[in-house]
């Protein structure tokens, strides 16, 4: 039997899955990891947390397997896209702390950029748009505000990454110092249709190119871990970022398959194949995944808040005691009465893309209580979901018949359904719902031959439970006006 470790460092938290030969887990270890708001709208972690509880997880997870690490062929890197850390070359140690994808300090900064020439070059060539969500801005912010980081930057000192990156210079002890396509994807500085970094971007935003990683394909030789760490090297033989990992792990390896994620935020990401699709809704186009040199492509909806949303309800507001109750308190009730929550906790992401917007509870009366805010802000997920169901329509992909979804809260049967009712489509549950680690399992089989081929990966694609939708047209139409009358309401 063959075994992959796959490592999948996220927001909230980092794990490692071993699979099989079967994309069967066998063993799991998961760590939570903190997040920090020292002012409004930012978001930061500590990159030294990050290392170690992934650190810790892979050690764990082999010691839980009853394996040893020369019995794991290869390992999978998939994490949080667009976090931003930026480290010293000689010592490894990050001159800031992670600027996490949700932060929005650059916001005035990209409202400048957005009044430019270069906000039109950005969307052609990249596939984005000027948001603080993406990392170019975020290392604009630590070259100006870390005091001598410009100077050293220069001079070659200092090394960017996003968290893949980070994490195997850690791994390899600094021999290392590459990223891959889908999380380059994510920076503004990478040239979708050349499939390498745009100078002239670079240049324009006087950002040292010699901070930058070099993009390798998802399926490449990455480097081998410090025998230290794990006992034995291990070749590191894919990266990929999350959501990309997840649509690889959905099987989505055809054009107009599409898969959403429901983790920290939500992510809706559609296969558009050799296709560049440029949004007329402010969604984004990103790479889906590139192997053998070749890029397939995607469009994608992000959502800033999802799984944010019930860990707020629990740990802020106290009004669970733990995530599951949700689905319950979802249950005994008919309806919210009119009660809409808009998660606004960092802005909104697509469509509207508005950094300064903030959360809001509409609707309340007297006779509102646990179960009217515990069901809303479980309908905001579905709703925000559908905002970017209707733009990929509006964009003109081919009818939508099935969506793949995963992450931790698709365990919501109650979710599931209301999702399916208020898109009107068939919603499918994998039976894996870690779709981003086995991704990035896939992948790294794909490279030592365990997996022949994406369609052999697509055959071990195996799917839990479907949902169809049973709501009347006219009460859709009623829920979803509702909902986008509360979200103009908070718009700044």
């Amino acid at each position: 039997m063959t075994y992959l470790l796959s490592l999948d460092q996220g927001t909230t938290s980092s794990r490692a899955i071993i699979f099989n030969e079967n994309a069967k887990p066998i063993a799991m270890h998961q760590i939570d990891i903190h997040q920090t708001y020292p002012q409004d709208g930012w978001v930061e972690q500590d990159p030294e947390e990050i290392w170690k509880s992934s650190l810790e997880c892979c050690q764990q997870v082999i010691k839980k397997s009853q394996l040893s690490a020369s019995n794991i062929a290869a390992m999978g890197i998939t994490n949080q896209r667009e976090t931003t850390i930026i480290w010293d070359r000689k010592t490894g140690i990050p001159i800031y702390p992670a600027i996490v994808w949700q932060d929005r300090r650059t916001a005035e900064l990209c409202d400048q950029f957005v009044r430019t020439d270069l906000n039109s070059v950005i969307q052609q060539k990249t596939g984005l748009m000027f948001d603080p969500y993406f990392s170019a801005t975020k290392i604009l912010w630590i070259l100006q505000h870390v005091p001598g980081a410009r100077t050293r930057a220069e001079q070659g000192e200092l090394a960017f990454g996003t968290v893949d990156s980070f994490l195997l210079w850690r791994f390899t002890s600094g021999k290392s110092h590459f990223t891959d396509a889908t999380n380059a994807s994510r920076t503004l500085l990478y040239n979708l249709a050349a499939n390498c970094w745009d100078d002239d971007i670079i240049n324009a935003l006087n950002i040292p190119k010699n901070l930058l990683p070099s993009v390798l394909d998802n399926v490449a030789n990455f480097g081998t871990t410090d025998p230290c760490f794990l006992g034995v090297p291990l070749q590191v033989s894919a990266m990929i970022g999350d959501q990309q990992g997840a649509t690889v792990g959905q099987g989505c390896f055809s054009p107009g398959m599409v898969k959403a994620t429901y983790g920290t935020g939500a992510f809706m990401l559609l296969n558009t194949g050799s296709e560049i699709v440029i949004s007329k809704n402010k969604l984004l186009s990103t790479v889906a995944f590139r192997i053998n040199g070749k890029s397939i492509y995607g469009l994608e909806g992000s959502i800033f808040s999802a799984g944010m949303i019930i860990k707020w309800l629990r740990d802020s507001l106290k009004l669970i005691k733990h995530s599951s109750e949700s689905e319950l308190l979802a249950k005994r009730i008919a309806s919210t009465d009119g009660v809409y929550l808009v998660p606004a906790f960092t802005g909104l992401g697509a469509p509207y893309w508005n950094p300064h917007a903030r959360a809001a509870l509409f609707g309340l009366k007297g006779n509102s209580g646990v179960e009217q805010i515990v069901r809303a802000a479980l309908e905001a997920v579905c709703y925000q979901t559908r905002d970017l169901f209707e733009c990929m329509l509006s964009d003109g992909v081919p009818k939508i018949e099935t969506l793949r979804v995963d992450g931790g809260m698709s365990i919501n049967n109650w979710l599931l359904q209301f999702l399916s009712d208020i898109l009107n489509l068939n919603v499918q549950r994998p039976v894996c719902i870690e779709s981003s680690a086995l991704g990035a399992a896939f992948l790294a089989g794909l490279q030592q031959g365990v997996f022949s081929s994406l369609e052999n990966i697509a055959e071990h694609c195996e799917s839990d439970a479907s949902f169809q939708p049973h709501m009347l047209e006219n009460e859709r139409k009623q829920l979803y006006n509702g909902w986008k009358n509360a979200v103009e309401r908070i718009i700044i």
